[in-house]
């Protein structure tokens, strides 16, 4: 497995790689966002470990771009000492598709990484092309649409609309989501909220229209204005 590490932190890169090079992972190392987004660029890597606070381009920044420029779905796993609600909703949105929080696990580092990996290298629906309303999915090429518009998403983004556009318009309980993105693996219970957020924010929040719909205690679901009531 190839994993690009992009931290200025010597101490942290030394664990990581005292940690991870036994197990045979590859890895490559950045001190500063321009040369992770450099090596990105140059290279195919199965995970990113980002920090946030980086010299230059930060891992935000860095998250944008590697997305939006690049154009790459490469799994991102966060690293941040920062661990409010709004620090999690910014990091996904910018990108990342998981949020750990300094001082970390090496162990649970690694877990969540493999994780990652797994869900990228597995994520295909069955249908190449799911449609829903004005929605459109495609799931070869991870291509999201609302009314023609693209839709910048998360990989776990990705899953979370797959999941929920395959049922719509049913509702898809929260367990049933949670299990989708992370298996047996879950994370703390802020972590669907905040990704439901993210995706929210690319799906309705430039439309008149809300789509993705939240019902109590149950779970989501999409719905067009024919299908509200």
């Amino acid at each position: 497995m190839r994993i690009l590490i992009i931290e200025d932190n010597k101490d942290i890169v030394a664990n990581l790689y005292g940690f991870l090079e036994p197990k045979g992972y590859v890895l490559d190392t950045a001190a500063n966002g321009y040369g992770g987004l450099a090596l990105a660029a140059e290279q195919e890597y199965d995970a990113v470990v980002l920090d946030v606070m980086l010299p230059g381009l930060n891992g935000l920044e860095f998250c944008r771009k590697l997305r939006g420029e690049l154009g790459k779905a490469t799994p991102v796993l966060m690293l941040t000492a920062r661990d409010t609600l709004e620090d999690k909703v910014a990091g996904f949105e910018s990108g990342a598709d998981d949020y750990l929080v300094k001082p970390f696990s090496l162990v649970e580092l690694e877990i969540r990484l493999r994780a990652l990996v797994r869900r990228a290298r597995g994520a295909q629906a069955s249908a190449p092309v799911l449609q829903f309303g004005e929605l459109s999915f495609d799931t070869v090429h991870y291509e999201a649409r609302r009314a023609g518009h693209p839709l910048a998403l998360t990989r776990t983004g990705y899953t979370i609309l797959k999941c929920l556009m395959k049922d719509a318009p049913r509702v898809v309980s929260r367990d049933t989501l949670e299990h989708e993105v992370w298996g047996d693996e879950r994370p703390d219970s802020d972590a669907l909220r905040t990704h439901i957020h993210a995706l929210r924010q690319a799906l309705d929040k430039p439309y008149p229209f809300a789509m993705l719909r939240t019902i109590p205690g149950i779970g989501y679901k999409l719905v067009t204005p024919d299908e509200e009531n």
